[in-house]
C-alpha cells in the first residue's frame, strides 16, 4: 500500500481528466487575468486528482470506493 488509498473509480477518473483538461483550458483562454489563473489552476488540480485517483474532499466527505 501507498501513501494514500484510491477513492475514486476509474470511469470518475478519466471524467475528472476530461472536465478538468477542459475547464483549465477554458478559464486559461475565456477570462481575464487574474481569474485566468485562478480558473486555470482549479480546472488543473480537479484533473490532478484524476490522474492521482485520490480526491482529498472524497475522503473527507466519506464517499469513495468501498472494500478496496
Amino acid at each position: 500500500m501507498g501513501l494514500y488509498r484510491k477513492n475514486i473509480g476509474g470511469g470518475q477518473q478519466i471524467a475528472r481528466i476530461l472536465v478538468g483538461l477542459g475547464g483549465a483550458a477554458a478559464g486559461l483562454l475565456l477570462f481575464g487575468a487574474p481569474w485566468n489563473l485562478v480558473a486555470g489552476g482549479a480546472g488543473a488540480v480537479f484533473a490532478l486528482t484524476g490522474v492521482v485517483g485520490y480526491c482529498p474532499m472524497c475522503a473527507m466527505a466519506g464517499s469513495g470506493r468501498r472494500g478496496e
